[in-house]
């Protein structure tokens, strides 16, 4: 139990590193798209971290399996350097034993993978398209920041207001620049000043308005002297109602619930997806064993980027598979399971290959030897 603890929390406090590490790799690629996003107007900056939130999940099922591997790597690496593997070998503790210890505390990092792939990844992957759905639905006053130029309308119109009140409604120093393509072919720019502007819906058509109050409007091409210069004590400008069409829901979207029994080629690839994941996680465990084994003279990191490569293979046959299996070059049956069996065999062979290779040897050489002192083996 001592050697199981602490074997258990040299691991899992690797783990944990590797983990917030490959965490903020990951999530700050995603946060940077939104970023984007809510910067050309497209979100509102309200719900980039609900959001990122959401999309936790479905990073987590990929990084926890990695994260482990890479903590089990680091972890025994670190004590084969420092000789404490070869303590415990002398005393008796077989790579079995350690096997087994490892297996034991890896359950625990299975058991979440399958919660967040089958259960808690979907749900996510579902309130993000609501949220999503939500934010086309705002007209782009909705998302208009004050004190803040914005990019309105795929960068067709910029919008400042210096002030905004707390029901979105009055606004102040406002500033509106908007780009048309005439008739011939000739961009046209409309500028728009005013003091102050309030949004109000029309009782008989229901259509949205912004009423600006004592302003200018200045129209014309750039480069020409054809501007036009019109003051206004008010001024209406329609807001356009943003046209939401229904989006099919995304396949990780679905419940696992309603994709088990699915006859369909690509919800049967993403159901056995979803259940190969925590699969995956004894299987490495078995490659990376055998594989944190370096000697000291090698450094702790020599079998590391070898070890990488071969999760990554692991993982792209994987992707392979699943892809196969949408397309229908691969049946529902053996699918996934036959790269899980593949990398099994191949986890069994780095654990005991060794041994048994060794143990070959030895039987060879006493069988020579019993026929070098048989009577006439000499000659």
């Amino acid at each position: 139990m001592i050697i199981f603890r602490y074997l258990s929390r040299e691991v899992l406090t690797t783990l944990l590193a590797v983990l917030i590490v490959l965490l903020l790799i990951t999530m700050s690629g995603r946060f940077v798209k939104y970023l984007a996003d809510a910067a050309a107007g497209e979100l509102s900056a309200d719900v980039l971290f609900l959001l990122m939130g959401y999309r936790l999940p479905n990073f987590l099922e990929l990084i926890l399996p990695l994260s482990l591997f890479l903590g089990i790597l680091l972890a025994y690496g670190r004590m084969y350097m420092d000789s404490e593997m070869t303590v415990l070998t002398a005393c008796g503790y077989s790579n079995t034993q350690l096997l087994g210890v490892t297996l034991g505390m890896s359950l625990l990092v299975a058991a979440l993978v399958a919660w967040t792939g089958i259960w808690l990844s979907p749900w996510g992957a579902q309130k993000v398209e609501e949220v999503l759905l939500e934010q086309k639905s705002l007209t782009e006053f909705d998302m208009l920041a004050p004190g803040r130029f914005q990019s309105m309308s795929s960068g067709t119109r910029v919008t400042y207001t210096e002030e905004l009140s707390r029901d979105r409604k009055k606004l102040s120093n406002v500033f509106i620049s908007e780009r048309r393509v005439g008739k011939e072919g000739r961009v046209q720019h409309i500028v728009l000043i005013a003091r102050s502007g309030t949004q109000f819906i029309d009782e008989a058509s229901g259509s949205r308005f912004l009423l600006l109050e004592n302003g200018r409007r200045y129209e014309g091409t750039p480069g020409l002297l054809d501007f036009r210069v019109t003051r206004f004590e008010e001024y209406g400008v329609k807001i356009a109602e943003p046209v939401v069409s229904e989006r099919r829901r995304k396949l990780e979207a679905v419940p696992s619930r309603e994709l088990w029994g699915s006859g369909k080629r690509h919800e049967v690839a993403e159901l056995q997806w979803r259940l190969s994941l925590p699969l995956l996680v004894p299987i490495v465990v078995m490659i990376a064993v055998p594989l944190s084994k370096v000697n000291p003279r090698q450094g702790r990191f020599f079998k590391l980027v070898p070890a990488i490569m071969l999760y990554i293979v692991y993982i792209g046959l994987l992707i392979w598979a699943r892809d196969s299996i949408e397309k229908g070059s691969l049946g529902a049956f053996p699918g996934v399971w036959v790269v899980h069996l593949l990398f099994a065999f191949v986890g069994l062979g780095l654990l005991y290959g060794e041994e048994a290779w060794q143990r070959y040897l030895f039987r060879r050489g006493e069988t020579a030897l019993e026929k070098a002192k048989a009577p006439g083996g000499e000659a």
